[in-house]
């Protein structure tokens, strides 16, 4: 199978086999993100050493297992380790003896750890040994390249990229795995697996299952997109049924706080700030709560952004992936029985339109290339003022040449036509947002839409229109 996107990551692979020094190489990202996946297709499995660790709370389970594929590449040792000192001076001994064989290509020693927090059970001493295994025999080589993954983030945070421990400064590379683009979902299920959807059905089932490849390759093509996600979440058994219960436990260790966090944000959809989100979970302001926002945010479940008029001061932490907001509008709490029955109904408009905002979200670069506007400097923000005759703004693009993106995003079947009323809402969004912010920046009012803008004589307002075409 070819690999879909990632043009970037196998770019930095390439550079990374092509180095001449030891390579310490940490690949993270959410469950079912497709990280396994890219390396092994990437090195199409020709690894001088692979081992995968395994759900298990004991040590002699993960060495057992590390012990078996010692056995497969070669050691003569039958019996099992005692600890993990043994067992990496095991592999060591089998790249000493070269047993064990550099990748021909690029004189490489590939070794890959999958599930690497999985082998860290129990009470063993597995970071202990792999320090010890890195720093005192493969950093010393110029032939080494070891890549360890998992989907465990806090995990790999704590003991791999923010340690302050034996790991520090240690790893010489990182990879963070993100979703899928609308671009790169079209590829997998139309191009890849066969699907024939349109893209306003490539819209709403990102809108549905984000750009998480494992979820976009169960959509079956014998059925329609209503017909995949009756059959994925809402019938009895159905394989995403529980799926986003199982993503926080799979991630963090103590995933209650996480949870916490996610529940409170899924309730306010402009989000909430540092301040805010602590009076609502009634959690303690401190090191673990930022630790807590830092995970969630480098996950993608959650952005971190500013709200233009207090940019300086308190952020805001919005929840923007859109397989969790699926999930809690409608998994939680079972309001019907049949997707196809809930379109078009209240709850649906409702939920679609905010949902397309966030698919937005998720999509800045393509809207700044859209405009035109993607070598010019640029920060992205909302905005809202909250006393009568406010305003709100779905996205600003504050850009360097003086000039703001003022952007209305909606959803909706056809193209989006303007009535008189809603052009006076528009040109009151304009005066408010100048006369709260004092800007001296041109504004552009922009339309982000399904099926652009229908012309007449309120139309006008608008002065750039994008669609979904542009997404992808």
């Amino acid at each position: 199978m070819r690999i879909v996107g990632r043009k970037g990551e196998q770019a930095l692979l390439k550079k990374v086999l092509g180095s001449n020094r030891a390579e310490f190489l940490v690949v993270y990202g959410r469950r079912r993100v497709g990280k396994t996946y890219l390396i092994k297709e990437f090195f199409r499995e020709t690894f001088s050493f692979y081992v995968t660790g395994v759900q298990s709370r004991r040590a002699k389970d993960e060495i057992s297992v590390f012990h078996r594929a010692l056995l497969r590449y070669g050691s003569k040792e039958s019996s099992l380790p005692a600890d993990w000192f043994e067992a990496f001076d095991r592999l060591a001994g089998l790249i000493e003896t070269k047993v064990i064989s550099a990748d021909p290509k690029y004189g490489k020693l590939i070794l890959f750890f999958d599930e690497l927090p999985w082998l860290d059970s129990g009470n063993g001493n597995f970071k202990a040994g792999l320090d010890y295994f890195w720093n005192s025999f493969l950093s010393t080589r110029d032939d080494v390249l070891l890549i360890v993954c998992g989907s465990a983030t806090s995990w790999i945070l704590t003991n791999l990229l923010y340690s302050t421990g034996g790991f520090y400064k240690r790893v010489t590379c990182r990879m963070n795995i993100r979703p899928f683009t609308l671009q790169e979902t079209e590829e997998l299920v139309n191009d890849v697996n066969g699907n024939s959807l349109s893209r306003k059905d490539l819209v709403d089932a990102y809108m549905v299952f984000g750009g998480i490849p494992h979820y976009l390759n169960m959509i079956d093509p014998e059925f329609s997109l209503a017909q995949n996600i009756d059959n994925l979440f809402f019938k009895n058994g159905g394989q995403l049924e529980k799926e986003y219960e199982e993503l926080f436990a799979s991630l963090f260790k103590k995933y209650d706080a996480h949870m916490k966090i996610v529940t409170a944000l899924s309730a306010k959809k402009k989000g909430l700030t540092r301040t805010e989100l602590l009076a609502e979970t009634k959690m303690s302001s401190g090191a673990t709560f930022t630790k807590i926002l830092s995970e969630l945010e480098t996950c993608g479940f959650i952005r971190k952004y500013a709200d233009f008029k207090t940019k300086k001061n308190d952020s805001i932490y919005q929840l923007t992936d859109p397989f969790i907001l699926f999930s809690f509008n409608f998994l939680r709490e079972r309001r019907f029985s049949l997707w196809e029955h809930f379109i078009d109904q209240p709850g649906y408009n409702a939920w679609s339109g905010y949902a397309f905002e966030m698919v937005c979200i998720n999509h800045i670069p393509q809207i700044k290339h859209a405009l035109g506007i993607d070598g010019i400097d640029s920060l992205d923000y909302s905005f809202s003022d909250n006393r009568p005759g406010g305003a709100q703004i779905d996205l600003l693009i504050d850009r360097r040449d003086s000039v703001i993106n003022l952007c209305e995003i909606k959803y909706g079947s056809d193209e989006y036509v303007i009535d008189e009323k809603y052009e006076e809402v528009l040109q009151n969004k304009i005066q408010v947002f100048k006369e709260v912010t004092k800007t001296k920046k041109a504004i552009v009012l922009t339309l982000i839409s399904m099926n652009g803008l229908r012309m007449n004589r309120h139309s006008g307002v608008i002065r750039k229109v994008l669609t979904m075409n542009d997404l992808f």
